[in-house]
C-alpha cells in the first residue's frame, strides 16, 4: 500500500500508533530493576519482535511502521544533539578526545575483519564494528541508512551489541571493587569501552560522580565521531557505486548528522531553555525508540538463526580487544 492510499485508510497511523505504543512500554519496563541496564532502546527492537511473532500486525500498517524505523529515525538522531555540550568535550582535553578516537579506529577496524574472517555478510561486518566502536544501537541504525541495510541486518547488528554491552556492563560492575585503577579512570574505562550510553551511566554509576562525569564525556566523545565515520562511510558508497555503475547518483551523506551537530551547538550556546532541552532530549529517545519498534517489527526471527552467531563471535573478540586496550592506554596516560 503507497502513501496516499494508506493515509486515506488511517493505516499510516495505525502504523505510527503501533510503534509508540511500543516504545512506551520499553520505556516503562527500562525503569524496572535489571532491565535498566539494557536501555529502552534496545528494549523496543526486543518487544518489537516479539510483538511481530505473537500478536502480529497489520501488513498495511507498514508505510507507517517504515515511517517510524527511517524518518523518525532522522528526527531522533537530530535532537540527540542536544545531549552534546561541545564546551564540555573541549574542557576535557586532547588527551581524552584521542583516547576515544583511538580505541575507536582500532575497534572498527578490528570487528570488521573479525567478522570478514568469520565470513560474515560485509554490511553486517560494517554495522556491528560501527555499534561496537562509536555508540551502540544509535550508531548501527545511523550507518544503517547510509548503507541502506535491510532491516533483518540492522536488528541482528543491535542485538548482539545489545547482548554483549550488557554483559560486560555486568562484569565492569561486578569487577569494580578489586580493579586497581581510581575512580576517574575506571569512568574513563567505561567510557571508552562500553557501546550504550545506558550500558556506560549504570556501569560508571558504581564509581560515584566523579567516575560517571568523566565517562559521559568520554562516550559522547565517541559519539560525536559518528560524524566524520558517517561522512567516510558515505563517500567510501559513492565510491563503490561510480565503479559499479556508470549512472551519476548523489553522495549519499547522512545530512541529518549535520542536524545533530548544529543542535550541539545550539546547546552549548544556550539558547534553548534548560527545562526545553530535556524535554527535547526525551522527545529524541521516544522517536528512537519508535524507530527500534519499527525495525523489530519489520524482523523475522530465522535471520538471527543464519546470521547471529558469527558476528557474535567476532563483536565479542573486538569488545575484548576494546576492553584491554583501554585498560593499558589509561596507564600510559
Amino acid at each position: 500500500m503507497d502513501l496516499k492510499s494508506s493515509l486515506r485508510t488511517g493505516s499510516f497511523y495505525f502504523g505510527i500508533g503501533t510503534t509508540l505504543i511500543i516504545a512506551i512500554m520499553a520505556g516503562l519496563l527500562a525503569k524496572l530493576p535489571y532491565l535498566t541496564i539494557i536501555g529502552h532502546l534496545v528494549l523496543a527492537i526486543l518487544l518489537g519482535i516479539i510483538w511481530s511473532h505473537t500478536i502480529g500486525w497489520n501488513r498495511s500498517y507498514k508505510v507507517g511502521v517504515d515511517f517510524s524505523s527511517k524518518k523518525l529515525l532522522r528526527l531522533g538522531i537530530i535532537l540527540l544533539g542536544l545531549r552534546l555540550n561541545l564546551s564540555d568535550l573541549a574542557h576535557a582535553g586532547v588527551s581524552t578526545f584521542l583516547y576515544a578516537a583511538f580505541l575507536l579506529c582500532v575497534t572498527l577496524i578490528a570487528v570488521y575483519s573479525f567478522a570478514r574472517m568469520l565470513r560474515v555478510d560485509k554490511t553486517l561486518s560494517l554495522l556491528t564494528a560501527c555499534g561496537t566502536a562509536i555508540c551502540g544501537a544509535a550508531a548501527i541504525v545511523a550507518i544503517a541508512s547510509v548503507v541502506r541495510a535491510k532491516e533483518s541486518v540492522t536488528a541482528v547488528s543491535v542485538g548482539v551489541i545489545a547482548v554483549l554491552g550488557t554483559l560486560f556492563t555486568l562484569l565492569y560492575t561486578f569487577l569494580y571493587p578489586i580493579l586497581p585503577i581510581t575512580d576517574y579512570q575506571y569512568g574513563m574505562l567505561t567510557g571508552g569501552t562500553l557501546h550504550e550510553i545506558a550500558h556506560v551511566v549504570a556501569a560508571s554509576s558504581v564509581g560515584g560522580v566523579e567516575a560517571e562525569n568523566i565517562a559521559i564525556i568520554v562516550k559522547l566523545t565517541r559519539v560525536i565521531l559518528l560524524v566524520p565515520v558517517a561522512i567516510l562511510i558515505g563517500y567510501y558508497m559513492k565510491k563503490r557505486e561510480s565503479q559499479e555503475s556508470a549512472t551519476k547518483n548523489k553522495l549519499p551523506i547522512p545530512w541529518f548528522i549535520f542536524g545533530f551537530l548544529a543542535m550541539s551547538a545550539i546547546n552549548t550556546l544556550g539558547w534553548l531553555p534548560t527545562e526545553l532541552v530535556q524535554w527535547l532530549i526525551s522527545g529524541s529517545y521516544l522517536l528512537l525508540a519508535m524507530a527500534m519498534a519499527g525495525l523489530g517489527l519489520n524482523v523475522e526471527l530465522s535471520a538471527f538463526k543464519k546470521m547471529g552467531l558469527q558476528i557474535f563471535y567476532a563483536a565479542l573478540l573486538g569488545t575484548i580487544l576494546l576492553v584491554l586496550l583501554g585498560f593499558i592506554i589509561i596507564f600510559m596516560m
